[in-house]
């Protein structure tokens, strides 16, 4: 008969309490990332603990799939440091080194420019519409360490939506299927 055929017979003879069984474990699994990333987001204080590197501005140091794990402190940004913003008007955040930093001496905040290390010129042009400086709400947090091309996978899914549906099927008919 084939593996449809033993998934089709498996489904046929699940039961009720065992789909119960099943659907509170995957809310188990569903509320404990959750809770893991609540809790990475007060140990690191930013609101993404781990973005993935979309474009290869930031080569040779990041590559394009690299995932950085973020940090955010009350210390000043400094130049030289890889950091993570978002500007008004983007919805994807973008990584990019401190090329600039201006202090203002009266309440020690600082202004930051920055630039893709691959890129010719600094971000002026991607910040919004007449802003030149990077303020403290724009930044998401600095680089800390990074897993080279583990983001792939989410690049991937991003890219070609039918992988991620056909893997979110898969892991479903794995869950529903299971008897243990």
């Amino acid at each position: 008969m084939g593996w449809i055929g033993e998934t089709v017979d498996s489904i046929k003879s699940i039961k009720i309490r065992q789909v119960l069984t099943q659907t509170v474990t995957l809310g188990m699994i569903v509320t404990s990332a959750l809770i893991i990333w609540k809790a990475l987001m007060c140990v690191t204080g930013t609101e993404s603990p781990v973005v993935v590197v979309l474009s290869g501005s930031m080569e040779p140091g990041f590559k394009r799939g690299d995932i950085l794990f973020l940090h955010m402190t009350e210390e000043p940004i400094r130049a030289g440091e890889i950091v993570v913003f978002n500007v008004d008007g983007r919805d994807i955040p973008i990584v990019h080194r401190a090329i600039k930093v201006h202090e203002r001496g009266n309440t020690g905040e600082v202004d930051v420019l920055t630039k893709g290390d691959n890129n010719d010129v600094d971000d002026i042009g991607l910040y919004a519409d007449g802003q030149i400086w990077l303020h403290r709400q724009h930044i998401m947090g600095r680089a800390v360490g990074f897993l080279p091309y583990v983001g792939w996978v989410t690049i991937i899914m991003t890219e070609k939506p039918i992988i991620k549906y056909i893997l979110i099927g898969a892991l479903g008919l794995l869950v529903i299927t299971s008897k243990d």
